[in-house]
């Protein structure tokens, strides 16, 4: 798997990365990789993964429904990614909320 986090040394990283993945690009495959992953780090840890997982789609959701500008510096070290992702055609990339 391609950006799996295992170059950094995360434990789990392949399991915990396509936990993630599914969750935002495919709902129907989510719960085999949240089975998968809780077999490899058991119920406590994929509490943690499941609840890291939830507030950071909350706190992104948040800030973009406020329209919270994103910092000059950060527009700039994202603005390679940002138009691949479709990121600049949400609404508040535009101030349109």
């Amino acid at each position: 798997m391609e950006g799996d986090g295992s170059s950094a040394g995360v434990a789990a990283s392949a399991a915990l990365a396509y936990f993630a993945d599914t969750f935002f690009e495919d709902r129907t495959a989510f719960p085999i990789a949240r089975e998968a992953l809780q077999r490899e780090i058991g119920d406590a840890a994929l509490v943690d993964a499941a609840g890291v997982l939830a507030i950071y789609d909350a706190v992104v959701k948040i800030a973009d429904a406020t329209g919270i500008p994103l910092e000059e510096a950060k527009a700039e070290m994202s603005a390679d990614f940002r138009e691949d992702l479709g990121i600049n055609d949400y609404p508040s990339a535009e101030g349109r909320i």
